[in-house]
């Protein structure tokens, strides 16, 4: 039987309406530290969006308790989420009737009903549409998303599937004074970014080829979720090593992916990695030889929006498709990076 391969065919993204320069954030949040301060301007981060807590009568900040956050997830995830899709559909020429698949990802709050439920009551789709939340997966989890999501569109030749990815990263801030949450505060921003899929030779987007994972099991701790017993809250943990754990990883992860496709990485037109942070987009750029013209996408979305998890590669992605530089037989790889440690890979043809 002849399958038929799904076609990306329209992104949209969103963000909150409050953004702050890293300068700006350093007097907000009153960090003293030369250490934290130096974390936070040597990031290669001009702005990012947040929703910060409010102030007390001093101008400090408050912390929030874990109950303020979900709430404020639960909130920022369905108001970013339903301005991407409906962005997303209409760069699709799509309208919600033809949803015929919603699958949302976040890692930034639990909900249950998940995301999806939340934006077909708040948006009026169809009830009997598709769906699937994907939750807890981390920075990778868009391409995870993705290649589930193709696998249905496919399945379902000429139907719509849109995979969602809301990021509220300010539902998963602490306010303290340790080097562990400034290296978390540094880099973080919210945002979400939507992608269409669709199974069938007229649709005008680039076929999606194959997928390729790699588990770094020895790094299986280096990003997680602890909790913080003092603060009654959840508390986010980046290993420093991690940049070179990913970077010696992402050469291997990303041949095997060419490889079974008989390509090599001179073939690859475009490169859309996940904007994980300065040194993880440099050391994934010298283990692959890539210039600093292939990750532009990647370093102009940290620049501007800082690392926005999952949606990161999408809003890669929509800047690339606003270049119109793309032509017909170009591949292009897309890279996530989250934890686990993983890799995730996926190929694509315009």
């Amino acid at each position: 039987m002849t399958v038929t391969e799904a076609r990306i065919a329209g992104v949209g993204t969103a963000v909150t309406p409050e953004s702050y320069a890293q300068a700006e954030l350093l007097d907000i949040l009153r960090i003293d530290d030369p250490k934290a301060r130096s974390v936070f301007l040597n990031s290669a981060i001009d702005r990012r969006h947040l929703t910060l807590p409010p102030a007390d009568e001093t101008g400090a900040r408050l912390p929030e308790s874990q109950g303020d956050l979900l709430d404020k997830h639960k909130r920022l995830a369905v108001q970013m989420g339903a301005e991407a899709l409906e962005a997303c559909l209409k760069n699709a020429g799509a309208g919600l009737g033809d949803l015929g698949h919603l699958c949302c990802v976040t890692s930034t709050g639990f909900l249950t009903p998940g995301l999806s439920a939340l934006l077909i009551r708040e948006l009026g789709i169809d009830r009997h549409c598709g769906r699937t939340d994907i939750v807890g997966m981390g920075c990778n989890a868009g391409l995870n998303a993705l290649n589930v999501v193709a696998g249905w569109a496919s399945a379902h030749p000429g139907r719509l599937a849109v995979v969602l990815c809301a990021e509220a990263c300010s539902a998963a801030y602490a306010i303290d004074g340790t080097m562990r949450t400034a290296v978390v505060n540094s880099l973080f921003g919210d945002g979400a970014a939507a992608v269409a899929l669709v199974a069938g030779e007229s649709v005008p987007g680039p076929r999606v080829i194959d997928f390729a994972s790699c588990v770094i099991t020895d790094a299986v701790d280096a990003m997680r979720y602890d909790w913080d017993r003092d603060l009654g809250r959840f508390s986010f943990y980046l290993d420093p090593q991690i940049p070179y754990v990913v970077g010696a990883h992402a050469e291997p992860a990303v041949d095997r992916l060419l490889r079974a496709n008989g390509l090599r990485r001179d073939q690859v037109s475009h490169w859309l990695v996940h904007s994980g942070g300065k040194k993880v987009i440099d050391a994934v750029s010298v283990n692959l030889g890539l210039t600093r013209h292939d990750v532009r996408h990647t370093t102009g979305v940290l620049r501007d929006f800082g690392n926005v998890s999952s949606a990161s590669f999408l809003f890669s992605y929509e800047r690339l498709t606003q270049e119109d530089v793309t032509f017909p037989g170009d591949y292009g790889v897309l890279m996530t990076m989250g934890p686990g440690s993983t890799i995730e890979t996926a190929l694509v043809q315009w």
